[in-house]
């Protein structure tokens, strides 16, 4: 079978570190990006010199067409995808009555809109094929909450009821499909939080540090391993102890 696959999210911070550690092992990825073209296309550059076949493309996740155009052109360059990671995700704060309608439905269309037109546009190989993977990527905070960040912890618990709905239905054509929730990760999304809150987030994990994109990085090539051959509808939190 041939390695290819498709990170969405990939040009910086935990899409960057899964993209280079598939590379590692053996994957040729397509590095999607929305707007950081550069940045995507350094990546895919690193991925070639690590000896592995590489392509930038921009497609916005939330849009269907996009996709679609996407993994064609994906199957055209580099081959069908047979791994999929749903790693292209916004996030936000406000108190949930200062949400916009807009804002709820751009966090909806991009974190679990976006994993859903990717599947869908993958799957029919994956069917014919009886077989495939499928990593999503969600967030303790979809498994706990948050306050101040209600839409996005909604979008990333709906990334959950996709993964393990999605597992059972997919299991008897040997389609895996499994998820990895990580906790504070030091990227921009919590960089920008600020130095205190970033201390404070140091303070609260057990492990005493924030995790990094190679930490993700990790859970995602083992689960699109064959040493994860026998797990599907897992949801693997990689959060240093935060939520226990």
């Amino acid at each position: 079978m041939r390695k290819i696959a498709l990170v969405t999210g990939a040009s910086r911070g935990i899409g960057r570190g899964i993209a280079l550690q598939l590379a590692r092992e053996g994957w040729n990825v397509c590095v999607n990006y929305i707007q950081q073209r550069e940045a995507a296309e350094v990546v895919a550059a690193q991925i070639r010199s690590i000896g592995q076949n590489a392509m930038a493309y921009q497609a916005d996740v939330a849009d269907g067409e996009a996709v679609n155009a996407m993994v064609r052109a994906v199957e055209a360059q580099l081959g069908p995808v047979t791994l999929a990671v749903n790693n292209a995700g916004i996030s936000g704060q406000g108190l949930f009555q200062d949400t916009s309608d807009e804002v709820w439905d751009r966090h909806m269309a991009v974190n679990l809109g976006g994993a859903r037109n990717v599947i869908r546009a993958v799957l029919p190989h994956m069917l014919s094929e009886k077989s495939g993977c499928i990593v999503n990527i969600s967030s303790i905070w979809g498994l706990r909450g948050a306050s101040c960040e209600v839409a996005y912890a909604c979008s990333k618990a709906a990334v959950i009821g996709l993964t393990r709905s999605l597992a059972l239905e997919l299991a008897p054509s040997g389609i895996r499909v499994n998820c990895v929730a990580p906790g504070c990760i030091d990227t921009d999304m919590v960089q920008v939080l600020g130095d205190e809150t970033r201390s404070m987030l140091i303070e609260e994990t057990p492990l005493g540090r924030l995790g990094t994109p190679e930490d993700i990085a990790h859970a995602v090539a083992f689960f699109a391993s064959d040493k994860a051959s026998f797990l599907t509808g897992q949801v693997l939190t990689a959060d240093g102890g935060f939520i226990g």
